[in-house]
């Protein structure tokens, strides 16, 4: 896909209050690390995340999406009216129905016309969004969209801890290590075909997916349930964003080294550096959050791009790459001038 008038115009972004460390999870798994002779630190060590930020108790995953919304649309000096469509696209959501994109538009108040759904692909949501959205512009339907997410990892950490103690046994704490790097936070993305003046915009030049379904049992959250087998995860995941990103450059008939910036999923150290050497990308060209935010699932890839512009990472001219891989498995890459 190749876009000639879409533009990501701004993003907004809202981090859970709580500070949890590694060391903090740690502590709360402590019998199950001693019966299995396992050090404290490994957590850190073997994810490279210091700590993640965690939602109070109850917080509604409409308000956290509300919230990133107003700040995208303030940035932007556009209303909710401006919006020919609005997507949810968080793994958390809060009901099975309806959308909880219902909530954030009510919150919001768009207008009827709004297209107003949810969407769901693991961590990739997002960034689906942001091309049915494109895909909509492109073709003259809509002027203006916006998509949001909120996540949430405080219950489903509580939850596996709470199994985690009372299956101690290796291959479970294997399977279970992943939810323990989840963070918590909202983002909101708008795009727009660009006639929106008065602010600088960031040219969305195209977008790839490819999928390996066969590998779609690696990485599963069903209830208060969630089993990861990181090992294979990496492996396979790896060769699929190699894949990939071959996809991205022949589709925007571009070389590696024309892209000067990358922005990854935010999943942690190993990922982003089997990643970046299976691609050939110096790690000096990516900005990374993961250490002190965790995996934010759908929030974390777009809100690393806010943060590495608000940090002037990305400046205006950068050719970047977004990198998006989640379960299923399926990948999602994007150029963007910024």
């Amino acid at each position: 896909m190749k876009y000639t008038k879409v533009f990501i115009d701004t993003i907004g972004y809202e981090l859970g209050p709580n500070v949890v460390t590694s060391s903090e999870l740690e502590k709360r798994i402590l019998p199950m690390l001693d019966a299995l002779h396992i050090p404290p630190g490994q957590l850190e060590a073997l994810t490279g995340i210091r700590e993640r930020r965690w939602w109070n108790p109850g917080f509604a995953l409409s308000e956290g999406a509300a919230r990133a919304a107003r700040k995208a649309l303030e940035q932007a000096g556009l209303s909710a009216a401006d919006l020919g469509a609005l997507i949810y696209a968080g793994v958390c959501r809060e009901h099975s129905e309806p959308a909880t994109a219902a909530a954030v538009g009510a919150a919001l108040g768009v207008k009827p016309g709004t297209a107003v759904f949810d969407l769901s692909n693991a961590c990739l949501g997002v960034l689906n969004g942001m091309l049915d959205i494109a895909n909509r512009i492109e073709l003259g339907q809509l002027k203006a969209g916006m998509v949001v997410s909120c996540e949430s990892s405080r219950e489903i950490n509580d939850s596996m801890i709470e199994h985690m103690l009372a299956d101690r046994s290796f291959d479970n704490f294997r399977l279970s290590l992943a939810t323990l790097t989840g963070g918590s936070g909202a983002v909101a993305v708008i795009l727009t075909d660009g006639s929106f003046g008065g602010h600088r915009n960031h040219k969305l030049l195209g977008g790839v997916y490819r999928s390996a379904c066969e590998h779609h049992n690696l990485c599963i959250w069903h209830g208060d349930r969630m089993s990861t087998d990181a090992t294979a995860v990496l492996k396979h995941g790896v060769a699929l964003g190699r894949q990939t990103w071959a996809d991205l450059l022949a589709e925007l008939n571009m070389r590696a080294e024309e892209f000067g910036k990358v922005i990854c999923h935010q999943v942690g150290g190993a990922h982003r550096k089997n990643v970046l050497d299976a691609l050939g990308i110096p790690e000096t060209k990516d900005f990374s959050t993961y250490e002190y935010l965790g995996n934010m699932g759908t929030a974390a890839l777009p809100t690393a791009a806010a943060i590495a512009d608000e940090r002037e990472f990305l400046n205006p001219g950068d050719n970047a790459a977004f990198l998006g891989i989640g379960s299923g498995l399926n990948t999602i890459m994007m150029g963007v001038k910024w």
